[in-house]
């Protein structure tokens, strides 16, 4: 008996699972049971379906399916061929539009006068469907489609992909991946294209102003995969001038340092960028100091952007998707430097999977790591490195190395979010430290740490804005334990804060207008040294804090005049104020600044406004297409900058000291012309520029002989305002694909200063123009690449440039019994020509689509031809007699060998 009712209560068990599976089953348990009894074979996507609830099943295929989907977004259609397509969004049919085949309408614009068909937001995936954009029923001729395109592997933004539809204006995406194209209602084709990816062709119906996300798949093709730019014929058909763009590819395959991908050195190949010589951090660009120079990391500014004496940048380049270096033609968006903005951007991280990098270097390690946060809305991008460079110095035969260190860090965390089509947030955080001791008891230690967190917001299609704020600090500490009771700390930092709003609004495909407000905040402490421990009898000594705000609106229109011609006109206007405490000296009217001219001072309270400037910046540029393969360019820029480096050596150094404008210190204002020509000949991916340019400049820094740069009170007393003036002409032949790609560049340039300082007290060069310190005639490039199979390639740079100018003395006298040294005028000659090249190859594993790990091995030479490069020549009388010396910091070829993993 019992046995009997055991077996009925598991039987009632059975019953009670099998109506609840019928009430609530899965959906695909009820694909399985459909496929089943109905002979069909059913295409759905398993994570919009994920949260279908399911009720009753029973009926027919058709019954069951309307009943599941009605009041949802999901519609189902069925073919000849016993196919199911589950679709959310969008309905498939097999038939065309109702006036497909109508008469065309005066002016060649389709008649757009076709059936009701429901609103849609379209995922273009295939070349043969027609997609529908929109709704019947909207008002005017004309619609706005927008959206994002992505890579379709990894989720990432492709930026700068060229898009354009038959008889509109081509447009390009913006630095979130985003287009916005006004076209005709009716039938058209969309294409887009961006190099390295396929090329996409899709029919859209437009009815109405609607959104068409693009992903866009690697276009792989054995051995002519393109790596130079993100967007064709952008060199010619695109408004920007003076631009350069490299992206993370091309970079990593020019050969560096020690095996380390870099994206200074990359950016040293281009056209108008040098540097005073190897062991430097900073560039200059187009006759500017290496102050002129703003860099953003994710509109972050970086006050040092390079590692270990500038053998190495301060950003992990396998965080990077690309960096875009404005030489002219500034837009309106950006200032607060005269000479360039080197524009950084990190990728957002794998929006589809959890993917990876490691490498492992002769003195570095580094690792990234990116993918989805729960879903593909969230996403995150870290990485880091450290080096373990002192046993490199240790192996330096020279003894004056063997106490010596060196080591740096650097790490960042990126995450972005999507809230919805039309808000989305981003965070950017990164923090970067060096230390070093050459050989001394000083010890030298430097560090950045910026964040920054930006909101943009689409109104429509045509309006949308970024919010974003942001901090920026940038220390450097000096330590000296030479005798315990000397021993000191120098400290030194900046502190900058910047809030942010820019609008871009596109009302038609002959305008795009850009307009914003940005303010910054400056807090510097120009330095002080305190004892290091008790044991030290240092006096503490400290230099008063400077504050400044600034406060700029700009406005900018591109304008499309007629199909061949585009004009850009941009205002720019900043407004300044250098603020208290702090004590001011006045000085005798007319006279040289020193302390016995010093006529009275002042003290300012907090806050209070001590010296205000403002005024316009100006950006003009038009565009002249010359044919569909060439183009000739001209832009004009005024800029302004209210922040300046003061420094005794000719490159940035980690003792570099930044200082506010002030009632002395004036402003610096830069202008430039530039005119350049672009062409595409023939049908192989191959560009060719020539850029000429003039440059102005005033209120540029130089300083007196015997000047105190470090712990100054009062360092007007110390420093020279000049003016400047620079010119050259920019070669730049590219060729973007094929088994053999690369470039080769050279410039011309000359760059002049002048002293313009009544009250300087002395002149330099009998007050006649001087070569600058960075001033190099002629420099020239070569980087090329060839790609034996696709596992196999090679990569060759070569580079060439006038040596810098130098002051050298030219005869020795007598004063007062001892002899004194004659130096020739201000930079009359100069260190011999600098010349290297270096080779690598690179050797990749397998490419097999469904291997998890990927791994490269890169082999190289740095300075292959070994030859004795100088960076500086310093002299020293020795025994009544001059005698010259010369230092180099690599006087022959460095072998490299570094393995990266992919996962």
């Amino acid at each position: 008996m019992v046995k009997r009712l055991l077996f009925i209560f598991v039987l009632f068990l059975q019953f009670c699972n099998g109506l609840l599976a019928q009430a609530r089953s899965p959906f695909d348990s009820l694909v399985n049971v459909l496929e089943k009894n109905n002979s069909v074979k059913i295409f759905y996507d398993k994570k919009q379906t994920a949260d279908l609830e399911i009720a009753n099943v029973t009926g027919s295929l058709d019954s069951i399916l309307s009943r599941l989907f009605a009041g949802t977004e999901f519609s189902y259609y069925k073919d000849n061929k016993s196919r199911v397509f589950i679709t959310k969004g969008f309905s498939l049919s097999p038939a065309l539009p109702k006036d497909f085949f109508s008469p065309r309408l005066p002016g060649n614009r389709l008649d757009t006068t076709i059936n009701e068909l429901p609103e849609t937001v379209v995922a273009a995936t295939a070349d043969n469907i027609v997609y529908t954009v929109g709704s019947k029923g909207g008002a005017g001729t004309t619609a706005v489609i927008s959206g994002y395109v992505r890579d379709s592997r990894s989720g990432e933004p492709l930026i700068g992909t060229t898009v354009s539809v038959e008889g509109a204006r081509t447009v390009s995406t913006d630095g979130f991946g985003f287009y916005s194209i006004t076209v005709p209602k009716g039938r058209h084709v969309l294409k887009m294209s961006y190099v390295g990816m396929k090329e996409i062709s899709r029919q859209i119906n437009v009815l109405s102003s609607g959104k068409v996300n693009i992903e866009m798949k690697e276009d792989v093709r054995s051995l002519k995969s393109a790596v130079i730019v993100a967007q064709k014929q952008s060199n010619v058909r695109g408004m920007q001038m003076g631009v350069e763009r490299l992206n993370i590819k091309t970079i990593k395959q020019i050969p560096a340092i020690f095996g380390e991908t870099d994206l200074m050195r990359a950016m040293l190949t281009l056209p108008g960028v040098t540097s005073v010589g190897e062991g430097t951090a900073g560039y200059n660009v187009r006759g500017g100091a290496t102050d002129q120079n703003l860099v953003l990391l994710n509109d972050m500014t970086l006050y040092n952007p390079t590692h270990l004496f500038g053998f190495f940048s301060a950003v992990d380049p396998e965080l990077v998707r690309g960096l875009e270096l404005y030489k002219s033609a500034i837009p309106e968006k950006f200032g607060g430097r005269i000479s360039s903005i080197m524009d950084v951007s990190t990728r957002d991280g794998n929006s589809k999977k959890l993917t990876g990098t490691a490498g492992l270097g002769p003195v570095t390690s580094k690792f990234t790591l990116e993918g989805p946060l729960g879903s593909e809305k969230t996403t995150f991008l870290t990485g880091g490195r450290i080096t373990y460079s002192d046993w490199l110095l240790k192996q330096i035969p020279d003894p004056a190395f063997e106490n010596s260190k060196a080591s740096f860090y650097d790490a960042m965390l990126h995450f972005s979010h999507i809230f919805s089509d039309k808000d989305r947030i981003f965070f950017s955080g990164y923090t970067s430290g060096d230390k070093f001791r050459l050989n001394s008891d000083s010890t030298y230690a430097y560090t950045n740490l910026n964040f920054s967190v930006k909101w943009k917001h689409n109104f429509t299609n045509k309006f949308y804005s970024v919010l974003s704020t942001g901090m920026n600090k940038y220390d450097y500490t000096v330590q000296g334990r030479n005798n315990p009771k000397d021993a000191f700390n120098i400290k030194f930092g900046v502190k900058q804060f910047d809030v942010k709003a820019d609008f871009k609004y596109a009302p038609n495909n002959k305008h795009d207008i850009d307009f914003g407000i940005q303010h910054l905040i400056y807090n510097l402490k120009p330095g002080e040294i305190i004892p290091l421990d008790s044991a030290s009898i240092v006096k503490p000594v400290s230099v008063e804090s400077e504050k400044g705000t600034e406060t700029s609106v700009y406005l900018g229109d591109q304008y499309g005049l007629t199909n061949n011609l585009s004009v850009q006109v941009g205002l720019r206007y900043s407004y300044y104020r250098y603020l208290g405490p702090q004590k001011i000296y006045e000085y005798a009217a007319g006279q040289p600044r020193n302390e016995s001219t010093v006529v009275d001072s002042a003290e300012y309270g907090k806050g209070e406004t001590i010296q205000a400037y403002h005024g316009p910046e100006f950006r003009i540029s038009a565009k002249y297409l010359l044919g569909a393969k060439s183009s000739l360019k001209f832009s004009y820029n005024t800029l302004r900058q209210y922040i300046h480096m003061i420094t005794n050596t000719t490159a940035i150094s980690p003792t570099d000291i930044w200082k506010l404008s002030d009632q002395y210190v004036k402003p610096q204002i830069g202008q430039q012309v530039s005119l350049g020509f672009y062409t595409n000949p023939g049908k192989k991916s191959i560009e060719i520029s020539v850029e000429a340019y003039y440059k102005l400049s005033k209120n540029n820094l130089d300083y007196k002989s015997g000047a105190k740069l470090i712990l100054n009170d009062a360092i007007e007393r110390d420093v020279i305002n000049t003016k400047g003036k620079a010119y050259g002409i920019e070669f730049l032949f590219k060729k973007l694909s094929g088994k053999l790609n690369g470039w080769i560049s050279y410039t011309y340039s000359r760059t002049f200063l002048k002293v313009d300082d009544p009250n300087a007290g002395e002149t330099i060069n009998k007050g006649d123009y001087y070569p600058a310190n960075y001033d190099k005639p002629h420099n020239a490039s070569l980087v090329g690449n060839y790609r034996f199979t696709q596992r196999f390639s090679i990569s060759l740079t070569s580079t060439y440039s006038t040596g810098r100018p130098i002051t050298m003395p030219i005869g020795t006298f007598d004063m007062g019994g001892a002899p004194r040294v004659y130096y020739s005028e201000r930079n009359a000659y100069r260190i011999p020509d600098y010349f290297r090249t270096d080779f690598s190859m690179t050797l990749e594993g397998n490419h097999k689509l469904k291997q998890k790990i990927h791994s490269s091995w890169t082999f190289g030479v740095y300075n292959l031809t070994g030859r004795d490069n100088p960076y500086s020549v310093y002299f020293a009388l020795e025994n009544g007699e001059i005698k010259g010396y010369q230092l180099s910091v690599f006087s022959t070829a460095i072998p490299f060998i570094s393995f990266n993993l992919r996962f």
